[in-house]
């Protein structure tokens, strides 16, 4: 993953409605959620909603996908796992580190 990548990523997951959103698709799975499902569980105005979502589909965190006349978004799991692995590739200068245990 590309820096400019990774900071547009964390850029759009810096806000708390779009975290609590991109939790909530994570959690859906591959088949995701419409957009009046989201809104109804994060607890977001539709108007909202539909500018927090744009920033994730520009940030390339979620897609969204046509389905009859409902629009259904999905937590993108190959960006999110990139991300990851972006973070930790260093991790612990290739020891094995464990938060729970820090010897």
């Amino acid at each position: 993953m590309e820096t400019k990548q990774v900071l547009a990523a964390l850029g759009a997951l810096a806000q708390e409605s779009r975290l609590a959103v991109f939790r909530l698709l994570v959690q859906a799975g591959p088949a995701g959620l419409s957009a009046s499902k989201i809104a109804e569980e994060v607890g977001i105005a539709p108007s909202s909603l539909s500018f927090h979502l744009k920033e994730m589909t520009h940030a390339e965190l979620i897609t969204p996908r046509q389905d009859g006349r409902f629009i259904i978004y999905s937590a993108n799991f190959e960006a999110m796992n990139a991300l990851i692995a972006y973070l930790s590739a260093n991790c612990c200068g290739g020891n094995p580190c464990s938060p729970l245990n820090p010897d």
